[in-house]
């Protein structure tokens, strides 16, 4: 089943300066995702992703490999609470 999930996401690696969260938010929007993306001060990205299972599953590998200027080390994916989310963008900096 198809069913509507979220997801937190902690990408590590050369991901910030990079044009990483821009790239998250165009693969996101293509997916039909809701949630957000920020760097966080420990240089990662965080992303929270939502959607339908099987597009959560094509981001996750897109945040693996991540856009060409970017390095991407190692992705965190944990279970979330869907959020009251509308659209998909960036959002400040933790």
């Amino acid at each position: 089943m198809d069913e509507f999930i979220a997801k937190r996401l902690r990408v590590y690696g050369k991901v910030q300066g990079v044009g990483f969260r821009f790239y998250t938010v165009r693969e996101a929007l293509r997916l039909n995702l809701t949630g957000w993306v920020r760097n966080r001060l420990d240089g990662s990205v965080e992303i929270q992703a939502q959607g339908r299972t099987a597009a959560i599953d094509d981001f996750l590998h897109w945040a693996r490999i991540g856009p060409d200027s970017a390095r991407v080390d190692r992705v965190e994916a944990i279970e979330a609470q869907v959020e009251d989310q509308s659209t998909f963008n960036e959002v400040d900096t933790l």
